[in-house]
Parts: C-alpha cells; sequence; structure tokens
C-alpha cells in the first residue's frame, strides 16, 4: 500500500517529520518497505515561457523557440539566457507560459533529456504535453500554463506535487489499511488524534430510476453476498482534474481519464473495489440492461482488459450480459468488450462484495494479480458497498460532467453475515495478559480511534462493536491484542512468568539435536532451510527409489507447479540450493539442514513426519591463498564429517558398507557407503551421481550425506564408558598379508577383531601395496599394526605367539590371504 503524506494529511493530523510517524508504524506492527519523495522525476522541469517562435529553416511543421527559464538558466555574466529549442507542437504562442525539461531531466518512460540537433538546429531542452510529464493523458500539444504562472519555478513546487509516498507492507489480516481511510484511522489511533474526512457528496440526480434501467440477479449467494449498480449518464470522457490525476499516481496508479481515474480513487480511498461497464455495450431486454452474477462454465472464455483471452472453471465468477455471455471476471479484472472508450457515454457503476476465496483461487489459478483481487482476497466490507457508489456518482458528477441517474439497484442476499460482531472485553484481562497497568480510559479511547463502538456494560466489562471492515476483530484477545500493540509491547516491562519447582532447561533431545547443528557448523557447513515443497518428478530425476518413501502427499491449491507435493527427501532442495549458489558466483558451498520429510500412506489420513539430518558439499574447503591450495571436496571429507558427528554423539560400533548401486543410483558407485551403527542402518554417505548433477544443472562434483535424526538421538549417549589408562606394556607387532583386490578393508578389520579377541588393543592399517611382480595381478599387500595388551599383568611372547598365530590361521583360511615376509 503506497500512502501519500500529502493526501493523509488531509485526513489526520500527522507529525511533520514523515520518520516520526514510520517509526511508529513500525512500533505497531506494519511494516514500512520503502520511503521516497516524489517530485524527484520532475528535476532540471520548471515553468517558462516563450519569448520567441519562430519557423524551423528546414522544416515545415516545427518551430524554433526561445525559452526564458528564468535563473535556471545564465550567460557568462551571470544574466538569465533564455534555451533555443526545437518544438514540433502547434498549440502555443508567444507569451504563453509553458512546462520545459531542460538538459538532464529524465521523464517518466526513462526520457533523458540531452542537447541534440533535429533538422541541423541545436535544440536545448524539450516543450512538454502532461502525457510526457506523466501528470494526465493530454499529449495534443505542450501544456500551456495559466498567464500569472511564475518562470523559472521547479514543476514539482508549482503543481504542489511535492510529496513523501510511504510505502507498507500490509498484513493479510488488516485489509482495512489497504485504503486511505482505513489507513488514515489507524494513524489517529496510534496518535490519538481525530480524523476529518472529506467524502464527495452527489449535489443532483436526474432521468429515470437505476431500477428502470437496471436488474441485477446474484445466481449463488456464495460467490457474491452483495452487489449494486448506479448508472450514471452522458459522460463526458477526458483528462482528470490534476488533484485527481496526482493522487491516483501516488497511490501508485496511472492516469489514464476521468472515468478510469475516479474508480480507481475511490478504491484507493475506501478500499472497495469498483468497476466501471460501458453501459451501451450491454444487450437490453424489456428496456433494462440484466447483470447476471453466475459461476462461469467450464472452458467458457474471456477477454480480460489486459488484451489476454483466458479459460475458466465452475470454481470463478463472472459477471454476465443477462446470465450469457461473460463482460467482467468478477473481483478481478473486467472484460475488453465492455472497457470505457472514447466513445462511452453511459456508465454502469458496479461496487460488490465477491467471495474472498473464490476471489484468490482466479486470481492465482490465472496467474492474473490485480488492485482489486488484492483488496477481495483480504476481504473487504460489504455493508459499504452503497456508500462507496454514492461517492464514485458525485466523482462522476464533478470531474465527468456526467448526470447521475437516481437510485441504486442493491442485491444484498449476504446481509446478515455482514452483521457487526459484538464482543465482551475485560479491562483486567488486558492487563493481565499484557503484563502490565493499562489504563481503561486507554482502552476505551484507542478501540473508538479504530472504529469501535465501546460501551460500558459492568464493573469490569466492555461491550465492543467491531467495526465492519475489521474482519481480524472477533474475540477477546484480538481486542486485546489491539490495545497492547497500540499502548506499545517496548513500554512493558519483561517479567518471568511465576513458577514453582519448575527446573527450566532443554530436553535431552534438544540438546543432542543442538550438537548436531554446533558440529556440523564446526566442520565447515552453514544452516540452511529449503522449501518443503517439492516437484512431483524430483525424486526420479535425481535417480531416487521411491521403495520406502510411501506415497507422495498432494497439496490441493499449489502457489505453483514446481511445489505441488511435501517433499519426500531433503537432498533435491539442498542441491537446488547449490545450484543457485554456484549461478551467482559462489564456488565452494557447503550446506546442511535439519528438516522433516513426508511420507504419505494410502489407507491413513496423516502422513509419517521423520525428520533427517543432510547436507552437501561442493567445491573447496577455502578459496586458494598465495601460499596454499586446497583440494576440492571429496568423498573422504563427507565421511570425515559423518564421523566428527557420529563422534561427538557418542555413537559406537559405526561402520560403513559399500551401497547397493541399482537401490543408491543417484550416488557414484565406489565412492559412497552406507553409515551404521551397531549394525543398524542410519543413512548414507557419497558422491552424487554425475548424471544426477547434469539434471539440477551442476557442473561439478558434489559429495552428500543424510542421516536419520531419530536414530541419531536415539543412538547417542551423554557419557562413554570409562576406561582405565593402560599401566601395562603392550606387544606391537606388524602383519603385512597379501589378499585379492576383492577383498575389502572392513573384511579384513572383522576377522582381526574376532580372532584378536580380548587381548588385541588395537588394529590400524598402515599401508597397501600394490605390484604385479613383487605382489601378483589383482592381489594387493594390506599391511596393520597390531597391539597386544593384558589388563592384569605384561604379556609373555608365548601369549602374543598364540593369539597372533590364531589369527594369522583365521586370516589365511577365511579369506585366502598369504603373509608377506
Amino acid at each position: 500500500m503506497r500512502v501519500s503524506y500529502e493526501w493523509l494529511k488531509s485526513m489526520v493530523d500527522v507529525p511533520a517529520d514523515p520518520a516520526e510517524l514510520v517509526q511508529e508504524l513500525i512500533r505497531t506492527g506494519t511494516e514500512v518497505e520503502a520511503v521516497e519523495r516524489t517530485g524527484a522525476n520532475f528535476d532540471h522541469v520548471v515553468t517558462a515561457q516563450i519569448v520567441s517562435k519562430e519557423r524551423h529553416p528546414n522544416s515545415d511543421h516545427m518551430w524554433l523557440c526561445k525559452v526564458d527559464v528564468g535563473d535556471k538558466n545564465v550567460d557568462a555574466s551571470g544574466n538569465p539566457e533564455p534555451l533555443q529549442i526545437v518544438c514540433g507542437a502547434q498549440n502555443f504562442n508567444e507569451g504563453d507560459h509553458i512546462v520545459c525539461a531542460m538538459i538532464g531531466a529524465v521523464l517518466p518512460g526513462d526520457i533523458k533529456i540531452k542537447k541534440s540537433k533535429l533538422r541541423g538546429i541545436e535544440s536545448c531542452g524539450m516543450n512538454c504535453s502532461a502525457r510526457e510529464l506523466g501528470i494526465g493523458s493530454d499529449h495534443d500539444g505542450i501544456m500551456i500554463l495559466p498567464e500569472d504562472a511564475p518562470v523559472g519555478m521547479d514543476l514539482a513546487d508549482y503543481l504542489g506535487s511535492s510529496d513523501t509516498v510511504i510505502d507498507c507492507e500490509i498484513t493479510p489480516n488488516r485489509p482495512d489499511c489497504l485504503s486511505m481511510t482505513g489507513f488514515a484511522t489507524e494513524v489517529s489511533a496510534i496518535f490519538d488524534k481525530d480524523t476529518h474526512f472529506e467524502l464527495p457528496q452527489l449535489s443532483n440526480t436526474s432521468g429515470p430510476d437505476a431500477s428502470e434501467l437496471v436488474d441485477v440477479t446474484i445466481d449463488d449467494p456464495e460467490l457474491c453476498s452483495r452487489y449494486t449498480a448506479r448508472v450514471v449518464r452522458n459522460v463526458k470522457i477526458g483528462p482528470s482534474p490534476e488533484w485527481l490525476a496526482q493522487r491516483v499516481s501516488a497511490a501508485g496508479g496511472r492516469s489514464i481519464n476521468n472515468v478510469v481515474d475516479v474508480t480507481n480513487y475511490v478504491m484507493y480511498l475506501t478500499g472497495l473495489p469498483m468497476h466501471a461497464f460501458d453501459l451501451g455495450t450491454l444487450s437490453e431486454r424489456d428496456g433494462k440492461r440484466h447483470i447476471v452474477v453466475r459461476a462461469a462454465h467450464e472452458g467458457e472464455k474471456l477477454t480480460t482488459l489486459d488484451g489476454q483471452e483466458r479459460t475458466l472453471t465452475p470454481d470463478m465468477a463472472v459477471i454476465s450480459d443477462d446470465g450469457g455471455v461473460a463482460v467482467g471476471l468478477a473481483g478481478v479484472m473486467g472484460g475488453l468488450d465492455s472497457e470505457i472508450t472514447d466513445t462511452t457515454t453511459d456508465v454502469l457503476l458496479e461496487v460488490a462484495n465477491f467471495s474472498s476465496g473464490h476471489i484468490s483461487r482466479t486470481s492465482r489459478n490465472l496467474d492474473l494479480m490485480s488492485e482489486a483481487s488484492i483488496r477481495y482476497e483480504r476481504q473487504v466490507d460489504g455493508t459499504s458497498c452503497d456508500e462507496v457508489s454514492q461517492i464514485a456518482a458525485a466523482l462522476f458528477e464533478e470531474c465527468c460532467s456526467a448526470e447521475v441517474c437516481p437510485g441504486v439497484v442493491d442485491v444484498y442476499p449476504g446481509k446478515e453475515a455482514d452483521a457487526p460482531v459484538q464482543i465482551t472485553l475485560r479491562p483486567s484481562r488486558v492487563c493481565l495478559l499484557a503484563g502490565a497497568q493499562i489504563p481503561e480510559d486507554f482502552m476505551v479511547t484507542r478501540l473508538q480511534r479504530l472504529g469501535c463502538a465501546v460501551e460500558k456494560t459492568g464493573e469490569d466489562n466492555l461491550c465492543v462493536v467491531a467495526p465492519t471492515n475489521r474482519p481480524d476483530l472477533l474475540r477477546e484477545v484480538d481486542l486485546i491484542e489491539e490495545v497492547v500493540r497500540l499502548w506499545g509491547e517496548g513500554d512493558i516491562e519483561p517479567t518471568l512468568p511465576a513458577a514453582r519447582n519448575h527446573a527450566g532447561g532443554l530436553t535431552t533431545e534438544q540438546r543432542r539435536t543442538r550438537t548436531i547443528g554446533a558440529t556440523l557448523r564446526a566442520c565447515g557447513l552453514s544452516e540452511t532451510s529449503t522449501y518443503c515443497f517439492a516437484a512431483p518428478n524430483d525424486l526420479g530425476r535425481l535417480g531416487i527409489s521411491e521403495k520406502g518413501r510411501g506415497v507422495p502427499v498432494k497439496i490441493i491449491r499449489p502457489l505453483v507447479a514446481e511445489q505441488s507435493e511435501m517433499r519426500r527427501d531433503m537432498l533435491p532442495g539442498l542441491l537446488a540450493s547449490v545450484a543457485y549458489n554456484l549461478d551467482h558466483g559462489v564456488s565452494n558451498v557447503a550446506l546442511y539442514e535439519i528438516g522433516r520429510v513426508f511420507y504419505g500412506h494410502e489407507h491413513r489420513s496423516l502422513p509419517d513426519e521423520p525428520s533427517y539430518v543432510c547436507g552437501v558439499l561442493a567445491g573447496k574447503r577455502a578459496d586458494d591463498a598465495w601460499n596454499q591450495r586446497f583440494a576440492d571436496y571429496d568423498f573422504y571429507d563427507a565421511k570425515g564429517v559423518v564421523e566428527e558427528l557420529l563422534d561427538s554423539l557418542r555413537i559406537t560400533k559405526v561402520r560403513f558398507k559399500p551401497v547397493d548401486a541399482e537401490e543408491y543410483a543417484f550416488l557414484q558407485p565406489g565412492r559412497a557407503a552406507e553409515v551404521l551403527a551397531g549394525g543398524e542402518l542410519i543413512g548414507w554417505v557419497g558422491n552424487i551421481h554425475p548424471r544426477a548433477l547434469r539434471a539440477v544443472d551442476i557442473d561439478v562434483p558434489v559429495v552428500a550425506f543424510e542421516l536419520s535424526l531419530a536414530a541419531l538421538l536415539r543412538l547417542a549417549h551423554d557419557e562413554l564408558p570409562y576406561e582405565d589408562v593402560p599401566t601395562l606394556p603392550g606387544v606391537e607387532v606388524d602383519l603385512a598379508l597379501v589378499v585379492d583386490e576383492s577383498v575389502t578393508y572392513e573384511q579384513l578389520m572383522q576377522r582381526i577383531s574376532s580372532a584378536g579377541g580380548k587381548l588385541l588393543a588395537e588394529a590400524h592399517l598402515f599401508d597397501v601395496y600394490r605390484d604385479e611382480k613383487r605382489v601378483g595381478a589383482g592381489k594387493k599387500s594390506m599391511a596393520f599394526s597390531l597391539t597386544y595388551r593384558a589388563a592384569d599383568h605384561t604379556l609373555t611372547s608365548e601369549e602374543v605367539e598364540k593369539v597372533h598365530n590364531k589369527l594369522v590361521t583365521k586370516l589365511t583360511r577365511g579369506l585366502g590371504a598369504e603373509v608377506r615376509s
């Protein structure tokens, strides 16, 4: 919502400095996106006077002018000197006061005024029309000012168009603030000031009653709860008055003509959209035009005002001509066939209240957002349709020289639903919930400023009737929220809630989850949060199996087609984040997310929502420096992060098992492993397959991991079993084994640990050697360092030899290993 400060001043007393208002708006819950000073478009644009006008020597339709711009242009001695300007307009004479854009001006449409040559003659500016200045639609000639207009004054100062526009982000629960009157009411409550609305008044009506010319039928009250229609005749289409064009422009609209500007102005003023139909384009039956509000037919076509033909569905409401051809998409945009044109003389004014839900779905399904739909989506005040219609009729009378027919056609099936809401408010309850002693007088005054009717009905009871333009005020707690935000949350002294015999602190799961996050961040990963929504083909295009992932949870009305399901895996979202970072020049990416996925079931209403820890690594650990080069992330970096994470949670008996290539088609064979703890599968780690990376437009290697959060929390230990520090010496023995290439490190370690028994204290691999001549083709030598130690005595050579020989025998028999001398 763009709020003109000058317009706001005419409705309520505001601080002289707009910054003070901005601060108070933010304090009370209205976010301010930007504050801009208008009139900046008129920089280097001044009032001027034609000193001389001569024929251009090289053109039969252009003029060579001397234009006086006062002290805006001076000679070397500092005396005012006219500008030489070549002009093609024909509607001016010597002595006329005009508007001149000097060199350096930038006009609407990004038209930059520079020194130029036209037909060989130098031109140092431009004489401007109203349309070129963006303050009107007249472009038949240059803008002629009154004879008493000063010379050399900045146009913004002359027009009084210098303004401050506050661009506010209005939350969906505050449709009242999408109007100038509603916004002024909010400001009056913030500063405790009176409002003074001077609304246009209809002075005269003539001709037949509107009910004799128009008939309205609402087929389905769920689509439209109220529809009013007025008729204005003999409308004179033309440029809008200056004040009207300025206010429409300040509110973010574009001045088109007086009829369109009036309808837009009334919407910005009251928050209730309206539409003007060319009455002559509607068919006549029995001497009347018949408006029927109905549901669209399946596949029905309508060309809207933007020139696009749209295909409609039955959940959309249309305004139809006698129930037949649709002439408008209700609450969103009018039809092209019934638009106002230069030949329009009679106008049908529509002010209605359409279903917010239907308008929202229509707007999104057609990808057609308008100022009207934005307001209808948030609910408009249906009780004010007649009043708004009368304001519009008065403006048509004033700005369009129109004749307003008496009466209004008003069909109101939803009158009972629009009745004001009565709420009981207990001042003591306000103070209790707020934690502050707020005076009752403050509550009454500020609620009245917001438009509420307040009456004291008991010692601690106030009967509050909420205004009909505030659909968010339904319960006592809603009123308490209004009082507290106007009082100021920052003025409430923070206190701890009273509690006895309650020990505060994090739960075990919370502590362990925080440990997971802290460990991953310490490993260099940054936390992120991706959408819980996914595209239907997210798993398939990466090669992720749907086995064990249930059925997709469909979103009934997704905002975009690429987010029509709830995600069943976090990896696609994280890979999208990697692609986004790479596309924006971030070459080193290390991200993790702790979040939920959603597994639906055919015969259950609610899905499972397991949580996972997922991470992705691409690029390098850091940018290369003059004295150091870093390697790209590989499988062992991701494996190291997983090992560090499991170690921080004190999860024991961890091992890594090569993945099945078919089951993990999205991972690169030979560079991926399942993660097991105590024999339980808790996740995977590995390089993403290049085929999957190409599917998401990533052309660099990416390693990733995914672990079950539930398994991590369940298997984690706060403490490890205590082991005494060894006091007795150990015996170290090196063992080199020649085995087949197919024998893995994991297989050897399992057998070494099993055969070594209690006396084997440590075992680690320190060398892998391949040589066809010395070791043999298809063979490899793996050397282990073994440490034997007893807890209660010093081992003898006989004890060590016995255990060691048993270990070697088990390895040679079980795996066909040979001891390498």
